[in-house]
């Protein structure tokens, strides 16, 4: 009887040295198919987020990451262009925000829109992707900076960031819209800043930058 019973034993045991096997087996498998490391159906759950890792995960992130690096770049193109007819207007944008000494406030109007469509560019091209949108975030948490202030001294102005500014009559403003989309697109900024690798680059040699 304890012979028969310690057989019983020896074989599951085997069977589930077998199993066992057989799904590391499956593991490693799947892992030479994706390119990716494998990780185990009993790794804790820290492991399980290797899976993003997998060629397919960076994939649809660069994916991603186009998309956001072409709508941040629009929006600074757009910005600048529509401002380039109407240098006075950008200057007199500038100069509503009452936050800067007069002496480079022309400066500042005149050469914004010609900063901004630039970087738009680098953007659009894939050029350079985590410095501008390093740049990027700055320049827009100081939009952000100079919009709060505005609102928090009860001044009635227009941003100016599409061109036009300057002052506006009562009820016309539209400070919490205008603050709520600089801080998205500070977002998507900082998200390309983590990862610049995307789709759609001209220049591939800027891929190499970020990969895991």
């Amino acid at each position: 009887m304890a012979g028969s019973l310690s057989s019983r034993r020896r074989k599951l045991g085997a069977g589930d040295t077998g199993g066992s096997t057989s799904a590391t087996r499956q593991v490693s498998t799947r892992a030479a198919v994706t390119g990716s490391k494998p990780v185990p159906q009993n790794a804790p759950v820290a492991g399980r987020w290797a899976r993003f890792g997998t060629p397919r995960a960076t994939g649809l992130r660069m994916w991603i990451a186009a998309l956001g690096r072409l709508l941040l770049g629009g929006v600074w193109i757009a910005a600048g262009v529509l401002k380039m007819p109407d240098p006075a207007g950008s200057v007199r944008a500038v100069r509503a925000y009452r936050l800067l000494p007069e002496a480079v406030v022309p400066a500042i109007g005149y050469g914004l829109p010609f900063f901004e469509v630039a970087l738009g560019a680098l953007l659009l091209l894939g050029i350079a992707v985590r410095l501008a949108a390093v740049l990027s975030a700055v320049v827009l948490l100081a939009f952000v900076t100079g919009i709060t202030s505005a609102w928090a001294r009860g001044l009635q102005i227009d941003c100016g960031c599409f061109g036009g500014g300057g002052t506006v009559a009562a009820g016309h403003t539209h400070y919490a819209e205008e603050i709520a989309r600089d801080v998205g697109l500070i977002i998507v900024a900082l998200a390309l800043a983590r990862w610049p690798a995307s789709r759609l680059s001209l220049f591939a040699a800027d891929q190499s930058q970020e990969r895991a």
